[in-house]
């Protein structure tokens, strides 16, 4: 039934019944599966038959390591030079995979003048070069200083034969701060090694391109092909300009990612002069971040979920769904929130994994874009503070890498946020965040199935009726499915390629070459789409006595807390076994 001003409403209970052949390709979650999995391809066959020439050297590098592992009981010096030299081997750094990530390539940072984002002339980038060559050389000498002093280090260790306590903890301390020297030195070296660019060609052409690919997509659906390339630029512009806003170096400290400044942008265009109508065909949230959602369900590999073993699935797939179900009875025996969908959507994005849990959830509920457009809104401001705030406090009270990766990981809720919290405060802590991240995303699907029943049985089902599993069917939302699949597939090709492999053509090729800059543009595009298709007036309802924030607030709050608390617990009490190994 249509509202007073004639429009239809967002979601509607669909009737039981078979699911027709012409859904397959009529539908929008199918649609996405079919062209998430169609980039999926392309990039398997872009990469997997041109490996780099130098994967042949990985037995040496390895064996390199295993010997230098015998031989010390402490990283060697050769030990950390084999590991660098194993992991500089990227399918993705040949020259084809440069030429693929040019293409997609987001603007990139600036300080002052907003068009260095997208252009740089070959005058500006020796200056760049010339103000940093001399930090640069700074670090190589201190580099080089450093690694003196660790070669003296070791080799009075091995000359004690590595049995003398004290020789080995001064080797190892001194390694370590030839790794730090050298960290330093290479970040160094990269902010004197400038390049010129013309990025505006690339986005042309990338506009160009996602135009056709998704209007393609449109067209099948029996949507206008002609209307949508019409007013995808205006969408794609909205979309390079939040990642021109991420990648200034204010906002860029502070954490203000392209998600946040994407919904902001559109917004102040659709509650302004308002979303052009010949715009409106190219809004299309769910269609940009469904397909990327299949592309992410690439990125969850078994042997990584794996490789952390108990304590890390523990915290992953224990705090997420206790912090989930008490967020939802707090909000709606405390709070009373009036919107059921609106409580669960909110708890889906604060606890399980951010925007793509709160978008698998509200189709799961048939929560109204209002309401999911909200959610997503306290979770980009929260995951900001976040990403500032948990880092800092970690470094303050002196927590471990470990632990406070595992913390962060498990409650920072944007998947780049976590990475970028976690380096802030280590390499331990990076991979174990990222790691836990990546666990917790697999709750997307298993969130979406258990909303979907339990509405079925308990918020929309008549007293005494039995759950009709068709509707649970129906009310599932479908591009889940490519997103489990997406992820069954990879894993199995990950366990067959073998850890060295998988990590050089997988990891860094289909997805770090292809697939995941693709899904952060898809996401861009999302982002964008939700700030133009939402008005101001719309949320006035939702955020009556600050009920939604309080929720918000209450359930971070008690996540933190919890994540904290089981995190030491299962790292340091049961498990500190794993926490050795790591």
């Amino acid at each position: 039934m249509a509202d007073k001003n004639g429009k239809e409403p967002e979601y509607v209970v669909i009737e039981s019944g078979k699911t027709s052949l012409r859904d397959l390709y009529t539908k929008e979650d199918w649609m996405a599966i079919w062209m998430g999995f169609l980039l999926l391809i392309i990039g398997l066959a872009i990469y997997l038959p041109q490996p780099p020439e130098k994967s042949a050297e990985i037995p040496k590098y390895n064996a390199t390591m295993k010997d230098e592992a015998a031989k010390a009981p402490f990283k060697t010096i050769e030990w950390h030079n084999a590991s660098s030299a194993k992991k500089g081997i990227r399918a993705r750094d040949q020259e084809f995979g440069k030429t693929i990530q040019n293409f997609f390539a987001a603007p990139g940072g600036w300080s002052e003048n907003p068009l260095d984002a997208v252009y740089r002339s070959k005058e500006q980038a020796d200056a760049m070069n010339a103000k940093a060559k001399e930090a640069a050389d700074k670090a190589k000498v201190a580099e080089d200083g450093a690694l003196a002093t660790a070669k003296t280090a070791q080799a009075a260790a091995a000359a004690a034969a590595f049995k003398d306590t004290s020789l080995n903890e001064t080797a190892e301390k001194e390694i370590k701060a030839w790794q730090a020297a050298k960290d330093k030195a290479s970040k160094a070296k990269g902010k004197a090694s400038n390049k010129p660019f013309n990025r505006i060609y690339y986005l042309i052409g990338l506009c160009v391109m996602l135009a056709v690919f998704f209007g393609i997509g449109k067209a099948i659906m029996g949507e206008s092909f002609g209307g949508f390339v019409l007013g995808f630029p205006v969408v794609f512009l909205i979309a390079v300009l939040a990642y021109m806003a991420e990648t200034q170096s204010l906002m860029k400290y502070w954490g203000f990612g392209f998600p946040l400044w994407a919904i902001i942008f559109g917004l102040l265009i659709s509650n302004t002069v308002g979303t052009p109508k010949w715009v409106q065909p190219a809004v299309a949230t769910e269609f940009f971040i469904k397909t990327g959602l299949v592309l992410l369900g690439a990125e969850i590999l078994f042997n990584k979920i794996l490789a952390i073993g108990k304590p890390g699935i523990f915290v992953a797939w224990v705090c997420t769904p206790i912090t989930l179900i008490l967020t939802y009875w707090f909000g709606q025996r405390v709070v009373k929130m009036p919107s059921k969908t609106l409580n669960i959507t909110i708890s889906a994005d604060m606890s399980v994994c951010g925007v793509s849990a709160a978008i698998a959830t509200a189709a799961a509920c048939r929560a109204k874009k209002e309401e999911l457009t909200l959610a997503i809104g306290l979770s980009m401001v929260f995951t900001a503070i976040c990403m500032v705030a948990q880092p800092a406090f970690a470094k303050l009270v002196g927590l471990p890498e470990i632990l406070a990766g595992a913390w962060m990981g498990s409650t920072i809720d944007s998947t780049g946020a976590v990475a970028a919290a976690g380096a802030f405060y280590g390499e331990k802590a990076l991979y174990v965040a990222a790691t836990i991240k990546m666990i917790q995303n697999v709750l997307i699907g298993v969130t979406a199935f258990c909303v979907a029943v339990y509405w079925c049985a308990k918020v929309e089902c008549a007293p005494g009726t039995k759950v009709s599993w068709w509707e649970v069917w129906y009310r599932f939302p479908k591009f889940v499915i490519g997103f489990i699949v997406a992820s069954i597939v990879f894993s199995f090709i990950d366990q067959g390629m073998g850890k060295d492999m998988s990590t050089v053509m997988i990891d860094q090729g289909v997805l770090r070459g292809f697939t995941r800059i693709a899904r952060e543009w898809f996401f861009a595009l999302a982002f964008t789409s939700i700030g133009l298709e939402t008005n101001f007036r719309e949320f006035g309802p939702y955020f009556k006595g600050g009920k939604p924030l309080t929720l918000y607030v209450f359930g971070q709050s008690f996540q933190l807390m919890l994540t904290l608390i089981v995190a030491y617990i299962m790292f340091y009490i049961i498990f500190p076994e794993v926490t050795a190994g790591i």
